[in-house]
């Protein structure tokens, strides 16, 4: 099972996952859970914290934003925490080995960081009632489990706001990694907001099949400057698609972390994930005794996801303009999924006034208008 894949467990838990507020994909339907006995860690005693890495940790993107964020923590915390991670772990059985292990090493809070997790993290919590998991972009809860999702959605439109107004060919290449809502509501998003600053403008999406393979990403970035593209942008791990817009005088954005050094002309700007402040402050609820489950789902408003720093070749106008739109979406007065929306077909699903609620995101099947192609068939 591949990280983050979650549409086809949207299909089969029908009504019962109504995903809220929280996943790499969160379930406002979840049972309410009485919380397990927790007490304050033992005083000189640092709490064990463990994570799970889908990657390596030198990927660039996904596992790298999580071990920032681990790190982060531990600049927080100081010697309260002593942490430890396990990197390329696949999502079959090694999963729940290496959780299991990380339970029996001491951890008494394990953040698990990639979908295939989920079940793997809920059957370990069973055995270990008084130990605290974190389960990143998953929609099941216990007692001793919560959830946690950036609102990627939300850097995704400014992003594509940037890319409108930076376009020459009007032709926009998007790297995306598997057909699941979580990436197509990221290409729609982007598209939304690429389509507010130029309506003639259009994405192209190729599929890699893989989270994280730099030669497959290479060869897709090519292919999209081969049919016109003079702007790209992912939904994977490496830094290899800016590299490549580097190479050939072209644009790009990097995704997960700021990724600025491998494209100091080509790259944009970065929408980055900031997991550092959500690590510290479990850590410190765990520490306290406060510790709760719950589901988060967190935009640039509560810190989980921003903007790297915009190249300064992106027009002053441009960038104000962004950083307006940023405000709104901070204050709330502006989402990515503003209607009226439109699929590909001229559809309005979403009419005008209204937003495309969470649960829609969460299950999101379709292209908004502007992305060119079909939609293939998730893999096996």
């Amino acid at each position: 099972m591949e990280r983050r894949k979650f549409l086809r467990y949207a299909t089969l838990a029908g009504s019962g996952l109504v995903l809220a507020s929280c996943i790499r994909g969160g379930n406002s339907n979840s049972q309410k859970e009485v919380p397990p006995s927790a007490s304050p860690v033992v005083v000189n005693e640092p709490l064990k914290v463990g994570f799970v890495y889908v990657g390596p940790v030198g990927d660039f993107g996904w596992t790298y934003s999580h071990d920032l964020g681990r790190r982060e923590m531990e600049s927080n915390l100081q010697d309260k925490v002593k942490t430890t991670f396990v990197e390329s772990v696949n999502e079959g059985a090694d999963a729940e080995r290496v959780i299991r292990q990380l339970a029996l090493d001491g951890n008494k809070l394990i953040f698990t960081t990639s979908f295939g997790y989920m079940n793997p993290t809920i059957k370990v919590a069973k055995d270990f009632p008084n130990i605290f998991f974190e389960h990143c972009t998953g929609y099941k809860r216990a007692a001793n489990v919560g959830t946690y999702l950036g609102r990627f959605e939300e850097t995704r439109y400014l992003t594509g706001m940037i890319a409108g107004k930076m376009t020459k060919s009007n032709v926009i290449g998007f790297i995306g990694a598997y057909p699941i809502p979580e990436v197509i509501r990221g290409i729609c998003a982007f598209t939304q907001g690429l389509r507010a600053t130029n309506p003639q403008a259009k994405v192209r999406v190729l599929w890699v099949q893989s989270w994280y393979d730099p030669a497959k990403e290479r060869e897709a970035a090519q292919a999209l400057v081969n049919l016109g593209a003079d702007v790209l942008t992912q939904h994977t791990d490496s830094a290899a698609a800016v590299q490549l817009a580097e190479e050939k005088g072209i644009y790009a954005f990097g995704y997960n972390t700021d990724m600025s050094k491998f494209g100091a002309k080509a790259h944009l700007t970065s929408a980055i994930n900031k997991w550092g402040k959500f690590y510290t402050d479990q850590a410190l609820a765990v520490i306290n005794g406060t510790w709760k489950s719950q589901e988060v789902w967190d935009g640039i408003g509560q810190g989980m996801v921003d903007l790297s720093p915009m190249n300064q070749a992106i027009p002053a106008d441009v960038q104000q303009l962004v950083n307006a739109k940023r405000e709104e979406l901070i204050k709330g007065i502006a989402h990515p999924f503003d209607g009226p929306v439109k699929d590909q077909k001229g559809v309005v699903r979403v009419p005008k006034g209204k937003v495309l609620n969470d649960k829609d995101q969460l299950a999101m099947d379709w292209y908004v208008e502007g992305v060119e192609g079909s939609i293939p068939k998730e893999k096996s």
